[in-house]
């Protein structure tokens, strides 16, 4: 007999466990299947490590600046081994008290790979939970993502790499190719530079980034180019040929190589859609393996939805969770607002840091706004100054009014240091569609890195301070 759960979850990364978390708190009995570790890609082989290791490229920068301070110290030597351990031990810590959570809130874990069937059922399997069969009023696949792949670059472990090998590394090449230009990509090549690593990066598309605004995008560049890290775009590769006594040379672009001790495949993640089973049920996958879902997450069968980079939204951790407490508010029938993807947050932990929400200045245009854009650098921000961190700025694009002022808020974009901590009161100010007149009166904390945010919305009311 099926043990009977009023939610099955399938998947126990940021989507499915908040789902479970969120469910739970609302009475709901909850069981949630997971094959791996709890937290899924984003704790385990995400997000959490890439920005471990990217601290550990912050501290080196600090040490390295420290004489700016009047401090001496030695020449930093890294043992990335102590690195990798202390990752280790904040992924284990936060593993740790996410289960501790789950336990309190009585959700039951189940060991193995849960596959959906007609019904409603759901058989976990291959896990220490062994062959169990349950049943849900209702079912919420969240099994996630995995690393995608390219042609000609077999995945080795130690010349050629994923998201997956690097994070565990326990010493960084002396020369890598980091394939793809995006939010990870970037992030990559940024660690490894800022670490010793000589860094090339290859990117098929038009410029890296995509999606970020080109005028936020040219100060990472420019960045980049400063600390010796080689940026080509719209080059293809072309596979490799590995060197005996090791390293590869890669081919790339019209007859280019380049010879390297790895490569990093970083050209983003597909949805593990493969190993839940569907027979006998209306769920629909598309030709790229997303489960295909409406504007609340709900599949073609009732009573089962789909959440996290197992659909086809933006793969980030909190749209993970946004839908997964989606799903639960719309199964327990409280009619909830379906998610704004245009609207979302971004970030992207590369140095410097880049946040933003909602239009490019090129996308509003395209969307038949009449805009007006407000800039401003941290060159003239005193917190900036004081952390030796000037590098960056602040672009704001609103709707233009008649009188050439600012109207309403359409897109913000940051660029520089700690933007990823300063985008929360754009992102509000974005989705509530304020006005720039009723962000302006807000008054912003002195000495503060946010101050810029507030000094570029006054610009757009046509009046300034510094600016």
């Amino acid at each position: 007999m099926a043990e009977n759960f009023d939610v099955v979850i399938i998947g126990g990364g940021p989507g499915g466990y908040a789902a479970a978390l969120y469910g739970a708190s609302a009475g709901l009995n909850i069981a949630l299947i997971e094959k791996n570790r709890i937290g899924g890609t984003c704790l385990n082989v995400g997000c959490i490590p890439a920005k471990e290791l990217l601290e550990t490229a912050s501290v080196r920068r600090a040490i390295e600046s420290a004489a700016a301070f009047g401090l001496t110290t030695s020449e930093p030597v890294l043992d990335f081994s102590v690195t990798q351990t202390r990752k280790q031990g904040v992924i284990d810590g936060l593993v740790g008290g996410l289960t501790g959570l789950l336990k309190k809130r009585k959700v039951t874990v189940y060991d193995g790979i849960g596959t959906l069937h007609a019904g409603h059922v759901v058989k976990v399997s291959g896990g220490s939970s062994g062959d169990v069969e349950l049943h849900g009023t209702n079912v919420i696949l969240a099994s996630g993502s995995v690393p995608r792949t390219i042609p000609g670059f077999d995945v080795d472990g130690v010349t050629v790499l994923t998201s997956d090998e690097l994070l565990s590394l326990q010493k960084l090449p002396a020369t890598a190719v980091v394939i793809g230009g995006g939010a990870i990509g970037c992030e990559f090549a940024s660690m490894m530079s800022d670490l010793g690593t000589e860094v090339t990066i290859l990117e098929a598309l038009p410029q890296i980034l995509p999606g970020c605004d080109e005028d936020i995008t040219r100060v990472v560049l420019k960045s980049f180019k400063d600390r010796n890290i080689t940026v080509r775009t719209g080059v293809s590769v072309n596979g490799h040929d590995i060197k005996f006594g090791g390293g590869t040379t890669v081919k790339f672009g019209e007859g280019e190589t380049v010879d390297v001790d790895m490569v990093v495949v970083s050209v983003g993640r597909r949805p593990l859609s493969e190993n839940l089973g569907l027979d006998g049920t209306a769920v629909a996958v598309s030709d790229r393996g997303h489960v295909v879902v409406d504007s609340h997450c709900r599949t073609g069968e009732p009573g089962v939805w789909a959440v996290g980079d197992l659909i086809a939204t933006p793969a980030l951790a909190h749209i993970g969770f946004a839908e997964g407490m989606l799903a639960i508010r719309d199964m327990l029938g409280e009619d909830p607002m379906s998610i704004d993807y245009s609207k979302v947050p971004w970030c992207i932990y590369c140095h410097p840091e880049v946040s933003f929400v909602g239009h490019t200045e090129k996308s509003a245009k395209e969307a038949g706004f009449d805009v007006i854009v407000s800039k401003h650098r941290y060159t003239g921000n005193g917190r900036a100054l004081i952390l030796g961190e000037t590098e960056g700025m602040v672009k704001i694009i609103a709707e233009k009014r008649s009188d050439g002022t600012g109207g309403r808020l359409l897109g913000v974009h940051m660029v520089g240091p700690w933007v990823t901590e300063q985008l929360g009161q754009a992102y509000l100010a974005v989705n509530w569609e304020a006005d720039v007149d009723d962000v302006a009166a807000f008054i912003q904390p002195h000495p503060t890195l946010s101050e810029l945010f507030g000094e570029s919305v006054l610009a757009l009311t046509g009046r300034s301070l510094h600016g």
